[in-house]
């Protein structure tokens, strides 16, 4: 199959939601820099992106996903394949927008042309000792309390009627590779977690996972990059110690390896901070794996489900 285009990353998340000021509370725990613009807030990280999380006023909903395309050519590709129109962002760095409806009617938004500006920041992670390695000397860990930093969005989590039709759609469109396909049975898929195609450029294991669950089709979850794992573990304290509402966590994936921690705002919408998750390029083959390995850990909590806590 060869695809209309290849999108370069995941851009953004939008949520509607009856009160902005308890959602910025929220993001602002959560490690996101929130402003508002035109009636909207917005939430952005430290990579220069103009935003990665959008809520307008309304109803608590889920109102789509966007998804990066490398130029402004691609974009036009994708229009013209199409026959859909080419917009104007009306968000805070500009840029152009095709807008597609997914199989389940889910909004896909494809942007090209923001504006990304360059943040200032030290984000790095210090040097580590360990039994094999000694690389801090002389120098004690003192770290500064506080929300996590969010670097950038890494992935969003979409539970479809119909996993097959749905995949079918986002790689035909926009190039995805499927790094583990997941089974409930040999032979029998029920998802997968799909990477961007960047050739021979190393990409996150997954930037759209795919579920098809015995539940309401809707949104699962939204993953935000932080800068490292004592940032991580700090956030996590962080929102502890504001009374947030914990779905998961922290413990380590077996898909994806990443760390991780998720928490819920305050409309039941899960959020996800992770770190040092697995990097593949075009050449690495897709594998299958059990449904038992969705939920395990390689360490930590057990998911509220096997533990008996689901809410």
């Amino acid at each position: 199959m060869t695809p209309i285009i290849k999108i370069e990353d995941i851009a953004h998340v939008r949520f509607a939601a009856p009160d902005l000021g308890e959602m910025q509370a929220f993001l602002e725990d959560f490690g996101l820099d929130c402003s508002v613009h035109n009636g909207r807030l917005y939430g952005r990280g430290s990579d220069g992106r103009p935003f990665l999380h959008s809520t307008e006023p309304g109803d608590p909903a889920f109102k789509g996903l966007g998804l990066r395309a490398e130029s402004m050519d691609a974009l036009e590709a994708l229009a013209s394949a199409e026959g859909a129109a080419i917009h104007s962002l009306d968000d805070p760095g500009g840029g152009s927008v095709v807008r597609l409806t997914d199989p389940d009617g889910f909004r896909v938004e494809v942007i090209a042309g923001q504006q990304v500006t360059a943040l200032e920041g030290n984000l790095a992670d210090g040097p580590h000792n360990n039994a094999s390695s000694r690389q801090r000397v002389r120098k004690a860990v003192r770290l500064s309390q506080g929300p996590s930093h969010i670097v950038r969005l890494g992935h969003a989590v979409l539970n479809v009627s119909d996993f097959r039709v749905s995949e079918e759609w986002y790689k035909q469109r926009f190039g995805f590779l499927t790094s583990d396909e997941v089974e409930l049975a040999p032979g029998t898929a029920m998802g997968a977690f799909m990477r961007c195609d960047r050739g021979d450029q190393p990409t996150d294991h997954h930037t759209l996972f795919l579920a098809q669950l015995p539940q309401p089709v809707g949104f699962l979850h939204a993953a935000f990059e932080v800068a490292h794992l004592d940032d991580l573990m700090l956030g996590h304290a962080h929102l502890k110690s504001k009374g947030c509402d914990q779905a998961w966590g922290v413990g380590r994936h077996i898909m994806g390896s990443q760390v991780f921690d998720y928490w819920r705002d305050p409309w039941g919408h899960e959020l996800e901070h992770w770190t040092d998750g697995d990097l593949f390029t075009a050449a690495d083959p897709p594998n299958k794996m059990p449904f038992s390995s969705l939920l395990a850990v390689q360490w930590g909590a057990p998911h509220p489900m096997v533990a008996g806590e689901s809410k």
